[in-house]
Parts: C-alpha cells; structure tokens; sequence
C-alpha cells in the first residue's frame, strides 16, 4: 500500500499552537538531536527530502506536522531535545513549545520516542519516556540507526530498553538506509491514531477497483 505525508504546518511559537487541529488524532515524533527524526519522516514517506536532514544536529527548530493518508490522520515532528550548540533561551522556548504541546493537544494518542540504537539508555530518552507514561499517552519505542549495529548488539539494547518501557514488550527496530522496521511502524502509528491498518488496505483496494 502506498503511504504519503504531505507538510500542513510549521509552527514556531506558542501561540501558533492553535492552529493544530483538534479534532484530528495525532502521532507526535519526539527524541534527541541527531537521533534521525528526519530521515525516519522521510522514510515513511518514501521521500528525500521532506524533512530536511542535516549534519549538524538541531536542524529541526518547529513543530512540524504532516497529514498521514490513508487514514487522515497527523504525525508531528517534534524539535530535537539535547542539543547543547545554542542558547539557553533558546533551548528553553524549545522545551516550552515540546512541553505545552503534550500536554495540551486534545488529539495527541501516542509519542514515538526515539532512541540511537547504537547507544545505552541515555537520561534525556529516560526523561521523555518518563514524561509520556506520566502523562497516560500511549508511547510507540523506536531504535533507530539499526543498519549500524549488529543484530546482537540490537537485542541487548532492546533488552535494556524493555524494564524502562512498562510496556510489556521491546522497541522496534528501525533503519532509514534500508527501510526496516518501516512496515511495522506504519501500522503501530495507524494503530494508535484509531484506525486498521488492515482495513485502511482494503478501503485503498476497493477505492482503486472504483
């Protein structure tokens, strides 16, 4: 099935937080600087260069929302946390904008929280992970960057990742570069946003029959 994101807004500050619509559920991407936010939004879209990506990290400075279709709903892309390379009121409208978001989107449903794969829980990743239980939002745990480490490196971080979770189960396993994991992230965020990822197939078959 074909997926498509198409960027709706770009939002800077607090007060154009109500042009999020909130009526429309949502599917917020969060993590830290360089963690791959971007080339994963652009994975999903089977696109390049949607999102932009960057080598210097800190690329992202909005809240970005793309629709979802099939199944008319948004993913929000979230500006990366952590990054240390400019200043703190900076950092901290960053924090305020990520916080007020959260915590005030009625049709927020989940945040997928993304981690490096190739590094052990970090304490920001904890803090989010933290924040999203806290709050009663369904989390949706990403390892990103799993075409850099090898298979048993990737369980024993999934292991590690799986107590701090209290989910019941590990975070998937995802690589932009080889689209692993793409499949499986799709349907978990359609899941999420109250909608069959196997229905959503057979509505695109019968409107293509049509």
């Amino acid at each position: 099935m074909h997926r498509t994101l198409t960027l709706t807004e770009t939002i800077y500050t607090l007060e154009q937080l109500q042009a999020v619509p909130a009526d429309v559920p949502q599917i917020a991407v969060a993590g830290r600087s360089n963690v791959g936010k971007s080339s994963l939004i652009n994975c999903l879209a089977g696109r390049k260069k949607l999102a932009k990506i960057s080598s210097t990290p800190g690329k992202t400075r909005s809240v970005n929302l793309y629709q979802a279709a099939p199944g008319d709903y948004y993913i929000v892309d979230l500006p990366g946390y952590g990054y240390a390379r400019c200043s703190k009121a900076e950092r901290n409208k960053w924090a305020e904008l990520i916080g007020r978001y959260l915590a005030e989107t009625p049709g927020l449903r989940a945040v997928a929280v993304l981690m490096d794969s190739r590094l052990n829980p970090q304490e920001l990743d904890l803090e989010m992970v933290s924040y999203v239980h806290q709050s009663g939002l369904d989390i949706i745990a990403i390892l990103t960057k799993a075409d850099k480490c090898k298979q048993k490196d990737l369980a024993k971080r999934q292991a590690q990742w799986a107590d701090f979770l209290r989910t019941g189960g590990k975070p998937m396993v995802f690589s932009s570069k080889t689209g692993r994991g793409r499949d499986k992230l799709w349907a978990a965020m359609d899941m999420a946003a109250g909608f069959d990822p196997e229905q959503l197939v057979t509505d695109v078959l019968d409107e293509t029959k049509a």
